[in-house]
């Protein structure tokens, strides 16, 4: 169930105070946003969503708390110890715990009735920082997931991709296997928090608000999961909206303006929040998220390096020692084995930094620089069992080093997904 959406007040100017606070040696810098003149007031700190992020990303909707009688401390991101290859939930909860002492010591601010909110990635750390202090009286989520990183993260990457029209073993490819062999490969920190025993730990008030088009959060999943989880809750879901509770078409685009009564759904809550739990109808989702399992001895990533590495030294051996005359399948296995496994590497960049939006038209569900890939990769077979027949009758060593890559070649393809529908 939706709150009406009714116009905020005009506002009136906002109190700014500029605060400092320290966690683990890091001096954070942030704003107070308040109403003028204000006397035991509600207060919230807001905790970022993932990557770089200032205070002011989140002005407007502190501006709007403000407005409606809550002192609202927005503050920047630390950078040292937070980048894509590295990051501690632990850290940034504790950071947001120290922003909640210097919210709490403000004359204007009631201590007893200062809470948190988090954003995607902040609603992991911000139930986490709750959990951690009684200082923390109440905590307010959007587009929080109920999953592990990794797991939303793959649901995430596999929307993408779908809506750019692929389907079948290139999206298996960069939503499962390229998934665990990033977190393997730990060049995804936090990937296996799990948030269930925090979530079923708090002894406090929970506001969780989702998109019901949201394609980056599981908005289904995270909801049934609160539900079951949180004991004094409040969860609701806004239609036609994306994951930071912007209006939207299709979960993808960010049309202007908040989901009509967020804002004021927020404010009210914080002022009074209730004393009995309730929760809307879980959003649909197309498909549930699936587990990222961790790799087992034979997908470590520095054995997939690895035999990326013979394979491109097997393909390229033939050329680079060519003795007496050449056989024609095995010219045909060298080129076709060397394009195949290079494209494979280079597409395999593309969809991890564009997610798949760079590769061009698709074509029966796959991007074209795939369907050449899956090609090339029969190709490989077809141009392998023709080197096998051509070693057999002059076993050559030459011919042997490269048929030894045609035939690591063929578990490898399969591993990822070329050799696959």
């Amino acid at each position: 169930m939706i709150l009406a959406s009714a116009a905020l007040a005009p506002p009136a100017s906002a109190a700014d105070g500029e605060v400092t606070f320290t966690n683990g040696g890091v001096t954070l810098h942030g704003t107070v946003v308040a109403p003028p003149g204000g006397t035991k007031l509600p207060g919230l700190v807001m905790v970022h969503g993932s990557g770089a992020h200032s205070r002011e990303d989140y002005r407007d909707q502190a501006e709007a708390f403000a407005r409606q009688g809550i002192a609202t401390l927005i503050y920047d991101k630390r950078t040292e110890g937070y980048s894509q290859f590295e990051r501690s939930y632990s850290t940034l909860a504790d950071d947001a715990l120290a922003a909640v002492e210097a919210l709490r010591k403000r004359p204007d601010v009631d201590p007893a009735r200062v809470g948190v909110w988090g954003l995607s990635e902040g609603g992991w750390v911000a139930p986490l920082a709750a959990s951690r202090s009684a200082d923390v009286a109440f905590v307010v989520t959007v587009g929080a997931n109920g999953v592990k990183p990794a797991q939303q993260q793959a649901w995430a990457v596999e929307n993408q991709l779908r809506r750019l029209g692929m389907d079948g073993s290139v999206v298996r490819m960069a939503s499962s296997t390229m998934m665990r062999q990033l977190v393997g490969g730990g060049v995804f920190p936090e990937a296996y928090y799990d948030p269930v025993p925090v979530l079923k730990s708090l002894r406090r008030p929970v506001l969780g608000l989702w998109g019901a088009k949201d394609v980056l959060t599981p908005p289904g999943e995270a909801l049934r999961i609160f539900e079951e989880s949180v004991a004094q809750h409040t969860l609701r879901v806004f239609p036609d909206t994306q994951h930071q509770l912007r209006r939207t078409t299709d979960g993808f685009d960010k049309l202007p303006g908040y989901a009509p009564g967020y804002l004021e759904l927020v404010g009210s809550w914080v002022q009074h929040p209730p004393a009995v739990s309730s929760a809307d109808a879980p959003p649909a989702q197309d498909r549930p998220s699936v587990e990222i399992t961790p790799l087992r001895w034979y997908e470590t990533t520095w054995l997939q390096l690895a035999v990326a590495a013979l394979l491109l030294v097997a393909f390229a051996w033939y050329p680079l020692f060519r003795r007496g005359p050449a056989a024609r399948p095995a010219r045909w296995l060298s080129a076709t084995g060397l394009l195949a496994v290079l494209g494979f590497l280079g597409v395999d960049v593309l969809i991890q930094l564009t997610m798949g939006r760079s590769l061009g038209p698709v074509l029966l569900g796959r991007p074209l620089p795939w369907l050449v890939l899956q090609l090339l990769s029969v190709g490989v077979v077809a141009a392998a069992i023709g080197t096998a027949v051509a070693w057999w009758r002059r076993r050559s060593l030459r011919l042997g080093v490269l048929l030894a890559g045609g035939v690591l070649f063929v578990p490898w393809a399969l591993y990822w997904g070329l050799l696959n529908v």
